[in-house]
């Protein structure tokens, strides 16, 4: 099936077969049809299709860590035990993406390596640090709400394998929100140390939400090949505004305020008035220079490196080698 795919890439643009091929791969795309990994794409299809897998992939993992941070001090058992299935989770749906990603050809070896190498982006919001509890609290709430945003619109896009590991996802991912929303509300509803905790959490969090979606639709260079191949069906500004129609209601009847002066709803237009985020420093973040790459990378790559010997017994065992499983490191 791979090299079928493979053999289909080579057609270049501006050939006339290509361009037939290319005429009749989006007039199906159009009625809704799904792209499957041995039918035949354009090259760039692919390449657009791995890049954004490989990034939500990396985010799954990276966005692990943050909150798994907070497993030992987790203020309950109950949440204890709920924080741990969430992180769990997280790690699995990774696994699910880079598989979505390997049947358009890239090995989960390499997209793994160049993670830990800082080649590869991962969502700019897993780039800061988790300060208290509170934060724990706003990720599992907003950012899994701002990611849900996404998945569900991405679930509906038009290649198949990624299509349905999103759905798969998207059901775990609503149980994740509703347990922020609980932790938050907790914590909202508690004592004047607790609601200050949140308050400021959100406060240090409200900046890399904005962000969370990617550029705005004039900053952003990728979303019109996008739109109209269906691998998203809204732009970066579309998400951003379906999130804020749906979560600020929600944040301002717990009490809580936004640190954004001018955040305001303009009724005329039915849209969310916003101070525009910084993209320069999105972008700078994204490229490994925030608040906790660095350390987000060292956990990764500590984390590779002790599992060497589990990847090792597996290739033994796949060629059939009989001699006894290496010991870990």
């Amino acid at each position: 099936m791979v090299s079928n795919l493979y053999t289909c890439l080579n057609d270049q643009p501006g050939d006339p077969g290509y361009e037939v091929q290319l005429a009749a791969f989006e007039a199906r795309i159009a009625t809704g049809d799904k792209v499957e990994p041995g039918d035949w794409m354009p090259r760039e299809y692919r390449d657009q299709l791995i890049r954004l897998i490989h990034v939500h992939a990396n985010s799954e993992i990276c966005g692990a860590l943050p909150e798994g941070c907070w497993i030992p001090h987790a203020p309950s058992l109950k949440r204890k035990l709920a924080l741990c299935a969430k992180v769990q989770d997280e790690v699995g749906h990774a696994q699910l993406l880079y598989r979505a990603a390997e049947t358009l050809g890239k090995s989960r070896e390499d997209m793994v390596e160049e993670l830990i190498n800082g080649k590869a982006k991962y969502s700019n919001v897993f780039h800061y640090h988790a300060k208290t509890w509170a934060d724990v609290c706003v990720i599992a709430w907003l950012i899994d709400a701002a990611a849900i945003v996404n998945q569900n619109m991405m679930a509906e896009g038009s290649y198949g394998p990624y299509s349905r590991a999103l759905k798969r996802i998207c059901y775990e991912e609503a149980f994740h929100l509703t347990h922020g929303y609980d932790m938050c509300i907790s914590l909202a509803t508690g004592t004047k140390f607790q609601r200050q905790l949140l308050q400021d959490a959100l406060n240090r969090w409200w900046d890399p939400i904005m962000m969370f979606h990617g550029p705005s639709d004039k900053e952003s260079k990728h979303t019109e090949k996008l739109m109209r191949w269906r691998i998203k069906l809204l732009t970066n500004d579309e998400q951003r505004q379906s999130f804020l129609k749906k979560y600020l209601p929600k944040i301002f009847n717990l009490g809580l305020t936004l640190p954004d002066p001018n955040l305001r709803y303009d009724e005329q237009e039915k849209v969310w008035k916003y101070t525009e985020p910084d993209w320069k420093r999105f972008i700078d973040v994204v490229r490994g220079n925030g608040p906790a790459s660095a350390l987000r990378l060292a956990t990764r790559r500590l984390a590779h490196e002790e599992g060497a010997w589990v990847r090792r017994a597996l290739d033994a065992a796949k060629a059939g080698n009989k001699a006894p499983i290496p010991a870990a490191a």
